[in-house]
């Protein structure tokens, strides 16, 4: 999970308590968002004429690891990467 997502998800009180739980699992880790993800994250924004580098780093974590992304904001992410693999809430 990138960091940032922990981040805005973090700003709604009513869902840190679950949140802090799912992030203490073994299989969740967090990845900061490190010089080359964020050069990354603002060429594919640039590419697809999108501003959220959040959005963007979930987009190229999931896709490197071929994971899939579970989202209450799929739009967003399918302008990214219409072929990521999205799971909406």
């Amino acid at each position: 999970m990138p960091a940032g997502v922990v981040g805005q998800a973090w700003r709604n009180g009513r869902i840190q308590v679950s949140l802090s739980r799912f992030l203490r699992c073994e299989e969740v880790e967090i990845v900061p968002l490190e010089e080359q993800l964020a050069r990354s994250c603002g060429e594919l924004c640039g590419a697809r004429n999108t501003a959220d580098i959040v959005d963007a780093s979930v987009v190229i974590l999931a896709t490197a690891e071929r994971h899939p992304i579970v989202t209450s904001d799929p739009a967003d992410l399918r302008r990214l990467d219409p072929a990521a693999q999205i799971i909406p809430l």
